[in-house]
């Protein structure tokens, strides 16, 4: 084995073995501190990746289920390590790469990506703009941002990176890697902009009316949201481009090369039209689905994917041998039950208690900022932003509460707000992550420096235009 890889195993074994060591904290469960440092040591290990990421996974699972770390009972502890995978968002994800296949099958992809790159080809950066303002569109009518940016964006886009021969590996950075982060990143802004472009913030106000008596609506939390929203939503794709800048910055030929490739492609075939046709009715009832049919995000997914082998848009060989999709499936069903596991051994109600006993006494305004960048981090312990609102939510809003003098409709709004944007710091923070980390031109490495940097800007705005802002237009 050599150096770097040896050392990528020896640092998170340490930090796994250095937290069982310390004393356990006052008021914690002995099984809950050792379970988090399982947890951490997980976390560490996707970081560095010493081995593949969804191994990382399994391995952190069976280890916990091995020792009883969650549930004292055998069978209650197997129960618990197989529950990922019965997660509706984990096999929302694994179809939307099914998705991106009938994309590629049919041509599809490559005709809408040749369409948009004849358009808008010149200029990479009018390419970034033109990926984020088609999530802006579809945004307030879509509250499953997997279903949005990874069924609906992703495989698009997917198209557009080989047109500039722009491959997943050393080649993504041409252009794919940028184009990718741009996507992803987006979908974490718009998410928050909008009270119905993510599913947990229709969840969040109802948490909001049964414990704190608030009632925000549609109008409310676009306008408390804006100038946050319309900053960042400006500002990323640019951002990105200086920050993760593409090596592909002009192309002048590739727009004329774009409708020559067209016009070889002829009309669209009857395989294409069936794509098309099943990719707009998927957007339809992902919109309307829930409120006129009772569908769910994940069972419209399902609909269409039975569709789409039935019409031989993909065959079940594309099913079975869609290694990216089996390895996304397998990484995040495993890291939704690990952080699951944080909330049942009770780890992250004492972190969240600990944490506001800790700010009492410090000014108002210390103690408001404090409570959102904690609640902000926190989330590098979920893997569902939805578990996330439901597990500390109700907690933080109760210690907000308990501070004489909080403005508690301003803090409310401004945890409300957060639960967007903190999609963008880690590969399994939202659950359009996994499925843009899987295209393979985001690397580990890059997908984490890149996280903390925008989940650090994206914070900042947050705090530093969100909160004055709120103290000025909100009646406390």
């Amino acid at each position: 084995m050599n150096k770097p890889v040896l050392w990528k195993f020896i640092v998170p074994l340490a930090i796994g073995v250095g937290l069982c060591l310390m004393p356990v904290p006052q008021g914690l469960q002995p099984a809950a501190w050792f379970y988090f440092a399982v947890f951490a040591a997980v976390v560490t290990g996707l970081v560095l990746e010493p081995i593949p990421a969804a191994a990382i996974g399994i391995i952190g699972v069976t280890l916990s289920a091995v020792l009883l770390l969650v549930d004292p009972k055998p069978a209650g502890s197997l129960r618990w390590a197989l529950s990922g995978f019965s997660n509706s968002i984990v096999w929302l994800i694994f179809i939307a790469f099914m998705f991106a296949k009938g994309y590629e099958n049919t041509g599809l992809g490559r005709r809408i990506g040749l369409h948009l790159v004849r358009l808008l080809g010149k200029d990479t950066l009018g390419l970034g703009y033109a990926i984020a303002l088609a999530d802006l569109v579809i945004a307030p009518f879509t509250p499953s941002v997997t279903a949005r940016s990874g069924g609906t964006i992703y495989p698009i886009i997917k198209n557009i990176p080989p047109l500039y021969d722009s491959y997943p590996g050393e080649s993504g950075r041409k252009i794919g890697s940028y184009l990718m982060w741009v996507a992803v990143s987006t979908a974490c802004i718009t998410s928050s902009m909008f009270l119905t472009a993510l599913a947990p913030n229709l969840l969040a106000i109802d948490l909001l009316a049964k414990v704190a008596k608030i009632n925000l609506s549609w109008m409310d939390w676009f306008l408390g949201v804006l100038p946050v929203g319309l900053i960042l939503f400006l500002l990323n794709p640019y951002l990105s481009y200086k920050i993760y800048p593409p090596q592909i910055r002009t192309s002048d030929d590739v727009p004329a090369w774009a409708s020559a490739e067209l016009a070889k492609m002829g009309p669209m075939g009857r395989k294409e039209i069936t794509m098309a046709v099943l990719a707009v009715l998927a957007l339809i009832l992902w919109i309307f689905g829930a409120e006129l049919f009772k569908l769910d995000a994940t069972v419209v997914a399902l609909m269409v994917f039975c569709a789409m082998i039935l019409l031989h848009v993909i065959s079940w060989d594309d099913v079975v041998t869609n290694k990216a999709a089996w390895n996304v499936l397998v990484w995040f069903g495993t890291l939704v039950t690990l952080a699951d596991g944080l909330k049942l051994v009770k780890f992250l109600d004492w972190f969240a208690t600990s944490a506001a006993g800790a700010m009492q006494g410090l000014p108002i305004a210390a103690i408001l900022l404090s409570l959102v960048v904690i609640f902000f981090l926190v989330h590098y312990m979920f893997a569902s932003l939805t578990a996330h609102t439901t597990a500390l939510l109700p907690v933080f809003m109760a210690a907000a509460i308990a501070v004489p003098g909080m403005p508690v409709k301003i803090i409310a709004m401004m945890f409300c707000f957060s639960l967007g944007i903190m999609g963008v710091i880690s590969p399994y923070a939202a659950g359009q992550s996994p499925i843009f980390f899987g295209s393979g031109y985001l690397p580990s490495k890059d997908f984490w420096r890149l996280g903390l940097i925008f989940g650090a800007i994206y914070l900042c705005v947050l705090l530093g235009v969100g909160y004055p802002y709120l103290t000025m237009i909100v009646r406390v």
